[in-house]
């Protein structure tokens, strides 16, 4: 791991050990590298509802039907298939 400084104000600094305390944290970098994941996953879940709006706005709408749903397991079995040979 890369070492990273940062400047913390005193009210921060007794933030972050009040966390440390009632959390069951070990230390200020576990609590901080918590925060850390906690908000690249709340990103990735952002970008991933942006395309999924993005996809609901792409075209016309469609009737999705079982025969359609099998008509895309085909096609998709045809294409692994054919990128297997």
């Amino acid at each position: 791991m890369t070492p990273l400084n940062i400047l913390l104000s005193e009210s921060m600094q007794e933030f972050i050990k009040a966390r440390i305390a009632e959390s069951g944290y070990s230390t200020a970098s576990e609590y901080i590298e918590h925060l850390i994941r906690e908000d690249q996953k709340q990103a990735a879940r952002s970008q991933l509802e942006a395309k999924l709006i993005e996809g609901l706005h792409s075209g016309k709408p469609i009737e999705v039907t079982d025969e359609w749903w099998e008509q895309k397991r085909s096609e998709l079995l045809q294409r692994v298939h054919q990128q297997n040979q």
